[in-house]
């Protein structure tokens, strides 16, 4: 009779959280995706559509802008936010008041205000816009600063989930209220609007209007770069680590409130900076473009997408848009209803959005495999 030694134990399966935190790509296969997505945005779409079709697209490439901003705070560190519109329009009210300024020329006030005739001198907190490389840093620091601000506050005093998703709207709805009181010095409910151009660009000539879209897919791409940097690195192991057991992050020496005071932070420097090139993009900013509605909507975007996934964030964010566009003119009074629904059935069916779908099925098949099997091993055995 011969002893053998009995087999070594298998090794636990890996944990699906700890999965996730490994890279998702290889750097081929990310470096062959940026590729891709520069080819489809600078070679593609601009042959492919026309002037009025790539303006759209740059519009829509902003809200994909704040998309990535929603997938590092939401999708990553577990911040639902939805007072995103706050710094989207801190960041148009600034490239805004600037672009207004040079367009009315050195001495003279901007045309709103001269229709209104509320004030013969431009405001104190209107004069530093003047100056183009004041106004570019506005676009972002301002939004940040107002980020950190808040941020510290509420982190704090560990205010979380629902709290926080709740008080950041109402963030947005008092930003929103202001503005619209505030007419003789923002426009009030119309905004700044009738925007000629763009640092020196008359933003009425197709050639201008195309630069500013290379200028938005440029920053798109840039943006995603760094947030998946950020997402590989110690610190987004720590945010996600943050995100499933503040606790235990705590006793381990580290603050939750300065890590997720960082992604907030940088999430909303990314929503000023989407913000500032809308309003070139576009014209026009104003409070119907910042409020409640708005906010959420870029919320769905990322959560239809795959709040979790850049790839998924982004696409999610663009596909949204570009239904609002497509279906609220057919359907003006339903498309809010489908909205809604569409948020509500993605988060409770699919919480990793449409960038989990796969991976869902290949999960549901695989169990079915596992049962079959351990079915037929059964009756094997039971015919035995």
């Amino acid at each position: 009779m011969t002893l053998t030694a009995p087999p070594p134990p298998a090794a636990p399966p890996e944990p699906a959280r700890a999965r996730r935190l490994l890279p998702a790509a290889g750097p081929r296969r990310t470096l062959a995706a940026f590729a891709l997505g520069a080819v489809l945005l600078f070679a593609v779409a601009p042959l492919a559509l026309t002037d009025f079709r790539l303006g759209l697209l740059a519009k829509y490439l902003c809200t994909a802008i704040v998309a990535v901003g929603v997938c590092l705070a939401w999708g990553r560190g577990g911040l639902l936010t939805l007072g995103q519109g706050v710094f989207f329009g801190l960041g148009g009210y600034a490239m805004a008041m600037h672009l207004k300024l040079a367009d009315a020329g050195p001495g003279n006030l901007p045309d709103f205000m001269v229709l209104y005739g509320t004030t013969d001198t431009l405001p104190w907190w209107w004069v530093p816009f003047a100056n183009p490389v004041f106004a570019l840093a506005a676009t972002v620091l301002l939004p940040m600063g107002v980020a950190t601000l808040l941020g510290s506050l509420i982190f704090r005093r560990r205010v979380r989930g629902a709290y926080f998703a709740l008080l950041s709207q109402a963030l947005t709805a008092a930003f929103a209220i202001w503005l619209v009181g505030q007419q003789a010095t923002t426009g009030g409910t119309n905004g700044l609007t009738d925007i000629q151009g763009f640092f020196g660009y008359a933003l009425d000539d197709p050639a201008n209007q195309r630069m500013v879209y290379f200028v938005i897919a440029l920053v798109l791409l840039a943006l995603i770069a760094l947030a998946r940097q950020l997402i590989h690195s110690r610190y987004g192991e720590l945010l996600v680590a943050v995100r499933d057991s503040e606790e235990r992050v705590r006793f381990l020496g580290y603050d939750p409130a300065r890590v997720k005071l960082v992604v907030y932070v940088v999430a909303a420097g990314m929503a000023g900076l989407a913000g500032a090139l809308f309003v070139p993009a576009v014209g026009i900013i104003s409070p119907a473009l910042i409020g409640i509605v708005p906010s959420i909507e870029l919320v769905i975007g990322a959560a239809v997408g795959g709040r979790a996934s850049l790839l998924g964030a982004v696409l999610g964010a663009l596909a949204v848009a570009w239904a609002k566009t497509a279906l609220s003119a057919e359907f003006p009074a339903a498309w809010t209803y489908f909205q809604g629904l569409l948020f509500v059935v993605v988060v409770a069916f699919l919480p990793g959005g449409l960038a989990s779908l796969a991976r869902t099925v290949r999960a549901r098949l695989a169990r079915r495999r596992t049962g079959a099997d351990e079915d037929g091993a059964e009756q094997k055995e039971a015919a035995v």
